[in-house]
């Protein structure tokens, strides 16, 4: 994974169908998809339970792309390791998750990913002016973590503030939680270059009407050119 600024989207497959999770993978990605996004919640750190590493190692198998996944759980050490041999490119754990956020990324590059630090709405951005230069990725939550489809919080002060902590590090800004037309151009402007969007990619498509799922991406992207 060369690194670059460009816009890019990446579908949470949490809004997919769960019963055919490979052909959804493949339409999105056949769709324009840049990467996909996949949340692993516990019903412990957030209130809901979604997938494992086996879940996760089942749907490498259609990702061509880049597949970043996101845990949203409490503790991430010890399934650092599983998470690695499921086959994730990009491994994001929360700043709020653990004590040891220096450690976890180091250990997340460590089993040879990429390593992501994610903020809540209510966690400020100085929260990781320490561990900036172990992050490939900051994932700032526009929603409170735990359910899709949420209303999006207003954090582009802190985008604009990472952008500017980040500097010219490669360091991707990611904004997860109600990602949609409207709300897209405000955090691309702030400085972020990620965008993760569920029920906005996949609303009103299915795999056999995919190319939905491509004009709902393109209103993405054309949104943020203005």
């Amino acid at each position: 994974m060369s690194f670059d600024r460009s816009l890019k989207i990446a579908p949470s497959i949490l809004s997919a169908d769960f019963a055919d999770f490979g052909r959804e993978i493949q339409a999105i990605e056949a769709q324009g998809a840049d990467w996909v996004h996949v949340d692993v919640m516990d019903g412990h750190f957030v209130p809901n339970l979604t997938f494992g590493p086996p879940a996760v190692k089942a749907f490498r198998k259609h990702v061509k792309t880049v597949m970043d996944v996101h845990l949203m759980i409490a503790p991430v050490d010890p399934y650092i390791e599983a998470y690695a041999e499921a086959g994730a490119d990009i491994l994001t754990a929360h700043v709020e998750a653990g004590p040891h956020i220096h450690r976890t990324l180091q250990a997340i590059r460590g089993a040879g990913m990429k390593a992501g630090v994610a903020l809540n709405p209510g966690t400020p951005a100085e929260a990781v002016a320490h561990v900036l230069d172990l992050a490939d990725l900051v994932c700032v939550m526009t929603v409170n973590p735990g359910f899709g489809g949420q209303k999006f919080i207003d954090m582009t002060g802190k985008v604009r503030t990472l952008r500017s902590m980040i500097g010219d590090r490669p360091v991707h800004i990611e904004i997860d939680g109600g990602v949609d037309p409207v709300t897209a151009p405000l955090v691309a402007e702030a400085g972020a270059d990620v965008l993760v969007a569920g029920s906005a990619v996949f609303k009103g498509g299915s795999v056999d009407a995919p190319e939905v799922y491509g004009a709902n991406m393109r209103a993405i992207r054309e949104a943020v050119r203005g």
